[in-house]
């Protein structure tokens, strides 16, 4: 047993030693700097400045140009190991060529890696010396581009006409491939059932004049795909609508209105109308202050012109709508507050209010305006603009309702004194101002405080 391991770790130990020669070998050849040469073949010729012939009416024939090159190349044997056929690069300039017929050109042998440039790799041997270009005269003309539509679309859709990004191309080659081209087509497929606007690039392909398709290959063209768009429209019924403004005592739920007419027929493309249900009337919206502070038995009537959004089409022959409309619970009433009171007191003054009681119109569901009481109105006087003032003022009130949803129509003012804050008041029992005189008359013109 022993002598059978012993003679397994002699193998494995040749093995090894083996190994490491062969590894020594190959580093000292390939470090060597001995010469070797390779052999690449079909490397493929790019040539360059093709479109300095087109400019010259000149163009390049793949018949009976070079199109590959057989390639002996010499380096030492590491760099020889290391380079890739992918790596190996010929160009030819045509920029030179400037007239018709068979052409030799010389050619250049360059590397993608640069580090096999300057010489480190050397052309031992080439199967062409130069390079045969075969150049013929451009000969050119315009096409027609038409649209084969394929499928249909959906029930209640209909379809436009076709629209080319452009309607023509202009083709160029030599004159026995260009002559047979009778027209130009693209094809766009929309499917079975499209319901909105289909638009796509498609290839150019070229017929002869009895439809039959033509090879490509000797075809060049100003461009390879042209955008074909197919609309695709659906008349839907769009219903008519009005904002509407509301403010405090004024809500949308109070109101009794309508829309005539109520709907409209409109026409225009499936993409714009997919999500499109309604149609807003106005601008502007209607405030519903326009109403007054009262209910009434009659409609206000305000009148709209219905204009359809870009693309579409109105079809049903109306082109105005009128919105019929009026509060279905309003009310209003006079209620009397002392709940007066002020703000911003400046340093060193001394304020007495000579109106203790002040006449407030308010408006609202008949619910929320008969469950008004005076201590839930609430009147305040900023005097921030005052702190330099001394005497009697007729001050703006700011006006507020703290229970239910309530209105306040006109504007409001209290008379109040001024004066240091070491001077006396004035002697007791000086009547204060009327509330009325204190209070504009009511009336809707006014603009109304802030509930």
């Amino acid at each position: 047993m022993d002598n059978e391991k012993a003679g397994r770790r002699r193998v494995v130990y040749l093995l090894l030693a083996i190994l490491v020669a062969c590894g020594i070998w190959l580093y000292v050849d390939l470090s060597s700097g001995r010469t070797v040469t390779q052999e690449y073949l079909d490397i493929p010729i790019e040539y360059l400045y093709e479109s300095t012939l087109t400019d010259r009416g000149l163009m390049l024939v793949d018949a009976d140009t070079d199109r590959t090159i057989d390639l002996e190349l010499k380096g030492t044997r590491w760099n020889i190991s290391s380079l890739d056929r992918s790596q190996i690069r010929v160009t030819a300039s045509l920029f030179d060529v400037t007239s018709a017929g068979e052409q030799r050109i010389n050619y250049n042998v360059s590397f993608t890696n640069t580090k096999f440039n300057n010489n480190v790799i050397q052309t031992e041997k080439a199967s062409i010396r130069m390079a045969t270009v075969n150049i013929s005269e451009l000969y050119s003309r315009t096409v027609d581009i038409s649209c084969e539509l394929v499928g249909g679309v959906a029930d209640t859709y209909s379809a436009g006409q076709v629209e080319l990004s452009q309607t023509e191309v202009e083709v160029r080659g030599l004159q026995e491939d260009i002559n047979p081209i009778g027209y130009a087509k693209v094809t766009l497929d929309i499917g079975a059932n499209a319901v909105e606007t289909v638009s796509r690039d498609l290839e150019i392909q070229y017929y002869d004049k009895d439809g039959q398709l033509l090879d490509k290959s000797g075809i060049y063209s100003s461009v390879d795909s042209v955008r074909a768009t197919l609309p695709v429209f659906v008349t839907k019924e769009l219903q008519l609508v009005v904002n509407l403004v509301e403010s405090p005592g004024r809500r949308i739920k109070n109101t009794d209105y309508r829309i005539e007419p109520m709907t409209i027929a409109v026409t225009g493309d499936a993409s714009k109308l997919k999500n499109v249900e309604s149609l807003v009337l106005g601008p502007p919206p209607y405030d519903l202050a326009e109403l007054g502070t009262e209910a009434s038995e009659n409609y206000t009537t305000t009148n709209y012109p219905i204009i359809m959004p870009d693309g579409c089409t109105n079809v049903s022959g109306v082109t105005r709508a009128a919105l019929r409309i009026r509060f279905k619970d309003m009310t209003s009433a006079t209620i009397s507050t002392g709940n007066i009171s002020w703000l911003n007191l400046p340093e060193g003054k001394h304020v007495e209010l000579l109106t203790d009681s002040l006449a407030v119109k308010v408006f609202g569901t008949e619910a929320d305006v008969s469950a008004l009481a005076g201590e839930d109105i609430a009147v305040t006087v900023d005097l921030s603009d005052y702190s330099a003032a001394s005497g009697t003022y007729t001050i703006p009130a700011e006006v507020t309702v703290n229970k239910g949803d309530v209105g306040i129509s006109g504007l409001y003012q209290v008379q109040a004194t001024i004066r240091e804050g070491t001077e006396a008041p004035p002697e007791e029992g000086t009547p204060p101002q009327d509330v009325e005189a204190s209070a504009p008359a009511d009336g809707e013109a006014q603009t109304e405080g802030t509930p």
